[in-house]
């Protein structure tokens, strides 16, 4: 079961870039022309949101049950133990909060435009924190592309 919610939470991570990603570069070009806020735009941002939930919701579960996050004597000076442990779901969570904020602004904005920038500022703060917060291989932490 480990390795299974390991992989899907692996997996996940590219569609939820990917959605965050769409989502954000659809707003620019919407913004700027002033293109009407449609139900597929709406489905897309929700999606988005969504999915990053669902990612949230595996996530914490392989924190209580991965053998990556240790607390003990020392954890802290562990490079690899003290991202698992605290930077990446600190970072995962906060990336999950402002697209959250972002997608229920733009619910109560007035004006089309408002929601476009909304979506735009909150995906892409949380987008780059996603960003910094996910452990690709390249950093060393144990992680794989998939």
């Amino acid at each position: 079961m480990l390795n299974g919610l390991i992989h899907a939470h692996s997996g996940l991570r590219w569609i939820v870039l990917a959605l965050v990603i769409i989502a954000i570069l659809q707003c620019v070009p919407a913004w700027n022309k002033g293109k009407a806020w449609t139900e597929s735009k709406r489905k897309l941002v929700m999606y988005a949101m969504i999915f990053m939930h669902i990612q949230v919701v595996i996530g914490l579960i392989l924190y209580f049950m991965s053998p990556k996050v240790q607390f003990g004597e020392g954890f802290m000076q562990n490079a690899q133990l003290r991202f698992f442990a605290v930077e990446h779901i600190v970072l995962m969570l906060l990336a999950a909060v402002f697209v959250t904020i972002g997608y229920v602004r733009a619910k109560r904005k007035p004006t089309d435009i408002e929601r476009f920038k909304s979506i735009f500022w909150f995906y892409l703060i949380g987008l780059l924190v996603l960003i910094a917060g996910i452990p690709w291989p390249f950093r060393g932490l144990g992680a794989a592309w998939f």
